[in-house]
């Protein structure tokens, strides 16, 4: 996988977390918080910035309360 291909990845998945949150009405601070990881860590996964860990994916589910799988859907 070519970095360009890695950027799609973490771009689509920055995207696809940023829908989620904002269908159940939460900032971005919200999330980080009830996931205990850093705002501006979180607001680097959305945009497509941070290539984040599976520790931190089990993390983010449960902030906005969904199935860890429901994170990989488009």
């Amino acid at each position: 996988m070519d970095d360009a291909q890695k950027q799609e990845v973490m771009t689509r998945f920055g995207a696809r977390l940023r829908r989620l949150r904002k269908a159940i009405k939460l900032s971005q601070e919200k999330v980080a918080l009830r996931a205990g990881i850093d705002r501006s860590y979180y607001g680097g996964i959305e945009r497509g910035e941070n290539n984040v860990s599976l520790i931190n994916i089990e993390r983010i589910a449960g902030a906005l309360e969904v199935a860890t799988a429901e994170l990989f859907r488009d």
